[in-house]
């Protein structure tokens, strides 16, 4: 019975807050990462962004108004993430802030010395667990018209929102049924340590921002898988496949089409 009034409230929400077309058509043309979708992508997409727009807050602060189409331009993309999981994998939250440009956050700090310290750092997005998520529209507009392969802040910030599904922001997001646990950690720790030793030695092929800990690890790889496929396969073949297995996609055959 909740099943179909669900259903039953999701198709009001569709039918009554849809996408004008003519918007909806400017996506698909300008933002890369909606460019190579088939029609059935390309339709639940449309259908998860509308959901995102009715269920989520999206306000500018310092300033910014929001249009309907800001809006849409980081429903959509984030939407892109859960297109073969379902729109419940972002519950949980309701808020999502946008300021102008890079916001800078104080936060206390404790050095090697147990000392602690206030420290101010400028950030392009934030993702509280339970709270709202933060984005800088510049970083936004930046990584959304044009491909930065390795960057996309909306992807990295909504990555530790499905991370957070399972209580602790820890690299370790609900896995399906069928992807065994062991195998999961086993990939993703032996990358995680090769990042740590490739950049001890000078190397750099992945965003050393991935060797911060394992919850910066999923999401700075999330962020290859969907805009660097190629490069995540040459260098992280197995975490690849363990994202492809988890997002339920293969980014790299967009890329081909």
């Amino acid at each position: 019975m909740f099943s179909r009034l669900r259903r039953f409230r999701t198709l009001q929400t569709l039918r009554h807050h849809g996408l004008p077309d003519h918007l909806w058509r400017r996506l698909r043309k300008q933002l890369f990462l909606l460019q190579n979708l088939n029609t059935r992508e390309a339709v639940k997409l449309r259908e998860l962004t509308t959901l995102l727009l009715h269920e989520k807050t999206i306000h500018g602060v310092q300033g910014l108004e929001m249009t309907l189409e800001m809006r849409a331009v980081i429903a959509s993309q984030a939407c892109l993430m859960i297109l073969e999981l379902g729109f419940s994998r972002f519950k949980g939250w309701k808020e999502l802030i946008v300021y102008p440009g890079a916001f800078r956050v104080e936060r206390t700090v404790t050095d090697e010395f147990g000392i602690s310290h206030e420290q101010a750092s400028p950030l392009s997005g934030e993702s509280w667990q339970n709270g709202p998520l933060i984005l800088s529209w510049d970083d936004v507009e930046r990584d959304s018209y044009r491909r930065h392969p390795g960057s996309h802040v909306i992807i990295h910030e909504f990555a530790h929102k499905l991370d957070a599904l399972n209580g602790r922001v820890n690299g370790m997001p609900p896995l399906h049924p069928d992807m065994p646990v062991e195998k999961w950690s086993s990939t993703l720790s032996k990358a995680y340590e090769h990042l740590q030793r490739q950049l001890h030695k000078g190397k750099q092929h992945i965003n050393p921002y991935a060797a911060t800990n394992p919850a910066e690890f999923f999401a700075v790889l999330s962020e290859y898988f969907f805009t660097a496929p190629d490069v995540l396969i040459k260098h992280c073949q197995e975490v690849y496949k363990q994202l492809a297995a988890y997002y339920r996609q293969d980014p790299s055959s967009r890329l081909r089409a």
